[in-house]
């Protein structure tokens, strides 16, 4: 199998009705298979308000209803399915969990975010994820017939070092279900996506909620798809939408070929390990 294959980003607003989200979500990872996607991406929180009190409420357990629904999907469709984030139950902790699936319906990963949102922007958004969510302590690299992907959520974006470490286990794409808000997006969402692409020389994707003015945070929207030269390829607008396009991972090795970054590293130099 070569590494060529049609990416598909949905990015929709967050429904109260859990159940309603969930099906939306489905219906619409179905739309994208239908038009031939092979990897399907959904957005941070796609199945709950993203809100800290909110959390506990739509919780489930790893085996629970929407993740029962994103392993029928994928293997209904012969998918994989990067099943954006949702709370998950674990124990007496909650953490924000993305689910992977591949065309069989089998989980083939699991990334549960690492760094916290814990801001508090001088006249911007303030917000503390730990309030509610336990932190992740894995960094999360999956096997597909394409090649290795890289997943990590929102914050996580913002650390150099983590997605440097995805990369040197194999990743060719990194991809982050996230949510930046309106301080964050407008200043850091682009710069960050193409900052890790051309760093890495790698896909860099971002997949983010629709834009709901109704909620007490507000997402950025803007899901969207960089190159390994830092090009942006793909992007959306604040309203609920998709992308569906062809990536060649092979892009990666000539970008590397021609600017061979990464073998110049001199990690003896800089490194305090």
């Amino acid at each position: 199998m070569g590494k060529q294959f049609k990416l598909g980003i949905v990015q929709i607003a967050v429904h109260e009705n859990k159940d309603i989200a969930v099906e939306k979500a489905m219906e619409n990872v179905a739309m994208l298979a239908d038009r031939g996607a092979n990897i399907i991406v959904l957005p941070e929180m796609f199945n709950c308000p993203y809100e800290t009190h909110r959390f506990e409420e739509y919780a489930e357990a790893e085996g629970g209803a929407t993740w029962t629904r994103m392993k029928e999907i994928s293997k209904s469709k012969s998918i994989y399915l990067i099943g954006g984030s949702i709370p998950e139950k674990a124990g007496d902790q909650i953490y924000n969990t993305t689910f992977v699936f591949d065309p069989e319906g089998q989980q083939i990963g699991k990334h549960r975010k690492i760094h916290m949102l814990d801001i508090d922007i001088h006249n911007g958004q303030y917000f503390r994820e730990s309030d509610a969510l336990s932190a992740g302590d894995t960094p999360t690299v999956v096997d597909t017939i394409y090649g290795k992907i890289g997943v990590a959520i929102c914050y996580d974006i913002r650390f150099p070092e983590l997605a440097r470490y995805m990369v040197k286990k194999g990743a060719q794409m990194l991809i982050y279900p996230a949510a930046f808000n309106m301080t964050t997006g407008p200043a850091h969402w682009e710069l960050l996506f193409r900052s890790r692409a051309v760093d890495n020389q790698v896909f860099a994707v971002g997949c983010a909620p629709a834009r709901n003015y109704d909620s007490s945070y507000i997402s950025y929207g803007h899901s969207i798809v960089v190159n390994p030269w830092g090009d942006v390829i793909g992007e959306l607008n604040e309203d609920e939408g998709f992308m569906i396009g062809t990536i060649n991972l092979e892009e990666v090795s000539r970008i590397r070929e021609q600017l061979p970054l990464l073998k110049h590293l001199k990690s003896d130099k800089y490194s305090s390990n």
